[in-house]
């Protein structure tokens, strides 16, 4: 009695934050916890292997668990070959203990690392399969020879620029049985007195498959591989001096299988050329500046090699490959995929031959023909089926030739047009209207402006020399305005203008090639 009800306070809505234990919050997880300790190794490996070699190097700083299992799982190591890593080899490769693929590269101007950092890698690194030697010109036979014994299960080995010779080459080619490519470029220790020492064939003749030779004063020397590489399916001479065709013949009667040859800047002739047709199998034969051959060699090639996919001649120009000479592939080689012909002068008659006889010619590049121009495309565009990519550079073809292959090849899907005076970019516009499915990348050379010789600037009464009146365009956009300055530019324009119209296009050109 005499109590009033009690009346209860009102609750904040507010309620008070609870109480979160360290355990509980996320944040805490995220941080001190590593979720990839329930991986295992394998499988952090397997996910190093997918990223960037930047991001691989980043991820090893993370933890030593990742900087141990990175290594481990790294098989490709590039490395600069200067005398000073000698000191730092044994730390390294005991870090990178599963390296499988291994370049070395010295700067030319440095001094290289020399035998006894050789000899050391090569009791790290037993299990090579790739060895890549460039500019390392403190090596010796010694060092080569001490390295072939203890990497016997190397595959390719490259070298280029390097300081041993034949001994070195042979201790290699007679350890390593199991070697399948040998490219040696300007190698130092071959020279004249290396006839008396002839190179190969070895254990590895049985295995080898691609030998490439490039810049060799005394290339020849390796004709004992060569010719004792009895499964060799690809040999490239590229610039070694001396009268190939002997070689040549001995080579394709000895070694039957060879798949592709690529011959550039070498002393051969249709001799060598009818040598070389006596490999019947023969899909990619390169010929790259040799002005001896001729059409009578290459219409030997046809006859004889029929399976012949992949032809390119560089003809530098001497017309001593022609008509005759393609007319002959195309009659005797269907299979053509590619051809490429740089400063030879295929006419209509050729081109229509190839592509009636030819129905696999998917690629075609021509530069540097004088005799290609609006009839020679038309005729590509009619009989060309198969087409996919056409490359043309420096030929006499006009917007015309762009009209034609907007109506023919209808499998192509990409055309490159460079310094070729007669397209414009509203023909390669026009083209790309046309066929939506063609790529088009023209770098066009825009006709002259009137007035070639001088620029006269009106005012001043003073005739200046035009050198800016050829000007490189790859947009529709920059070529368009160009031509529009051409036609007020004789009178009214000083040459400082010009010059800055210049640039402006210039720099215009370099964005588009960098997009």
């Amino acid at each position: 009695m005499g109590q009033s009800p009690s009346i209860s306070r009102p609750r904040s809505s507010k309620a008070p934050p609870p109480t979160v234990t360290e355990s509980e919050n996320p944040a805490t997880d995220l941080t001190d916890n590593d979720y990839t300790l329930n991986l295992p190794d394998e499988c952090l490996a397997c996910i190093f292997q997918s990223l960037s070699s930047g991001d691989r190097k980043r991820s090893s700083a993370v933890c030593r668990r990742w900087l141990r299992v990175e290594g481990q799982s790294r098989h490709r190591l590039s490395l600069n070959a200067q005398s000073e890593l000698v000191s730092v080899i044994p730390r390294l490769l005991f870090r990178f203990d599963a390296i499988t693929k291994l370049a070395l590269k010295c700067d030319r101007r440095s001094v290289s690392i020399g035998d006894d950092a050789l000899i050391l890698i090569s009791l790290k690194c037993r299990n090579l399969t790739r060895f890549k030697l460039r500019a390392c010109r403190e090596l010796t036979d010694e060092g080569m020879s001490i390295f072939a014994e203890n990497c016997k299960s190397l595959q390719k080995f490259s070298c280029g620029s390097c300081g041993f010779g034949p001994k070195g080459i042979n201790a290699l080619l007679e350890n390593c049985a199991l070697l399948e490519e040998l490219s040696v470029k300007r190698l130092r220790g071959i020279t004249d007195r290396a006839k008396a020492e002839p190179i190969g064939p070895g254990k590895a003749a049985s295995s080898l498959r691609v030998i490439c030779l490039k810049d060799l004063y005394n290339g020849q020397c390796f004709g004992p591989l060569i010719i004792g590489s009895k499964n060799l399916k690809s040999l490239k001479l590229f610039r070694c001096s001396g009268d190939w065709d002997k070689l040549l013949e001995v080579i394709a009667d000895k070694v039957e299988g060879l798949v592709e040859v690529h011959l550039e800047r070498l002393q051969v002739s249709d001799a060598g050329l009818s040598a070389i047709s006596n490999c019947a199998n023969l899909e990619i034969l390169h010929l790259v500046k040799t002005p001896e051959c001729t059409n009578h060699g290459l219409m030997t090639i046809a006859e004889k090699c029929k399976l012949l996919r992949k032809l390119h001649i560089d003809g530098w120009k001497t017309n001593r490959i022609s008509d005759d000479g393609l007319i002959a592939i195309a009659n005797n080689c269907p299979n053509l995929q590619e051809l490429v012909l740089i400063g030879v002068n295929p006419t209509r008659l050729s081109l229509e031959k190839l592509g009636t006889n030819c129905q696999n010619l998917e690629r075609l590049a021509l530069c540097g023909s004088e005799t290609v121009g609006d009839a020679e495309i038309s005729c590509i565009a009619r009989k060309c089926i198969a087409l996919k990519k056409l490359c043309i550079k420096s030929c006499p073809v006009s917007d015309h030739g762009m009209e034609a292959l907007a109506c023919g090849c209808p499998n192509l899907v990409k055309v490159k047009v460079k310094k070729c005076r007669g397209v414009t970019t509203e023909g390669a516009d026009w083209l790309r209207a046309s066929r939506d499915s063609i790529a088009v990348n023209l770098d066009a050379i825009e006709p002259e402006l009137p007035d070639t010789s001088v620029i006269e600037v009106e005012n001043g009464g003073v005739d200046i020399p035009n050198r800016d009146t050829n000007i490189a365009s790859s947009s529709s956009r920059s070529g368009r305005f160009k031509m529009r300055l051409g036609s007020f530019s004789g009178r009214s324009l000083a040459a400082c203008n010009f010059r800055r119209w210049s640039s402006f296009g210039g720099r215009s050109r370099d964005n588009l090639g960098r997009n």
